[in-house]
Order: structure tokens, then sequence, then C-alpha cells
């Protein structure tokens, strides 16, 4: 029998997947638990309409990652810190920081999305990695200038 799987079931398949599977184990388990319906004309014509939904959705948020990513290419964030006489800083600046100060020149980037193997802790600048989507990276000079 074959039918339209509703959620991911272990060594079957994946959600949306069409499966053949036993009569019985469609029947008395699958079914009945809510984890698959028949797989009837319209039910493979909605799991091929959302999957191409999902498909459309995954393409538009892949371009706009990488317009945003060529807008960003080597854009240049200052930040302004507190530091020593030997230009140590008092704290650090983290990811965080970089993703509000790039919030305010107009990107939308979160703090997720900075790659900082660790905190900056010296005056300087420093290029630091932006992960926007799967596959799609971008680099940024992050200026650490003392406040005055």
């Amino acid at each position: 029998m074959k039918v339209v799987l509703l959620q991911d079931v272990k060594n079957k398949g994946k959600k949306g997947d069409i499966v053949n599977v036993n009569d019985g184990y469609a029947m008395n388990f699958l079914i009945p638990k809510g984890l698959a319906v028949a797989a009837s004309a319209s039910a493979v014509n909605e799991t091929n309409q959302k999957k191409a939904a999902e498909i459309a959705r995954k393409e538009k948020e892949f371009a706009a990652a990488q317009a945003l990513a060529e807008r960003l290419n080597m854009a240049t964030v200052t930040l302004y810190v507190k530091c020593g006489e030997s230009g140590k800083l008092f704290g650090s600046v983290t990811s965080k920081e970089i993703a509000e100060e790039l919030k305010k020149q107009g990107f939308d980037v979160d703090k997720k999305n900075v790659l900082l193997e660790e905190p900056i802790r010296k005056l300087g600048r420093v290029t630091v990695e932006l992960k926007l989507y799967p596959g799609v990276r971008t680099k940024i000079n992050v200026v650490v200038a003392e406040a005055k």
C-alpha cells in the first residue's frame, strides 16, 4: 500500500515522502497514529505542492542571503571601546556587539552568524567571517578603536 508520510518515520522515510509499506502496517499503525495518509491523488498532489513551495522558499532565502553578502562584502564596522595604556581592552569585543553595530548600519545579521573564534581583546583591524545561510559566507572588517 502506498502512503504519504505526515511525519518522519524511522526506517521508512521523511515527512512528505511517498512510500510503499505493508497493508497491515499502514492500516494498523501508520494511519491510526496520524503518521501517514493513504496515497490518493489529492494527497499526492498536495504533497507535491508543499515540496514545490518549500523549494521556492529556500531559493528565495538563498538569493536574499547572497544579495546581503554582496552588500556586506568587505564592509567596515568601527567599534569604540575603553582600553588601557598598552592598547589592551577593558573586556572584549564579542559577536553580539559586532551584530548590533551592523544592525545600526542597516544590515540584518544575527549574532549567531558572526563567526569569531574568540572575542577580540586588542585594538586594531580584524577580518571577521559571517555565515549568512548554508553555503553563503562573506567577510567584513572590524576596526577596534580607543574611545576618547
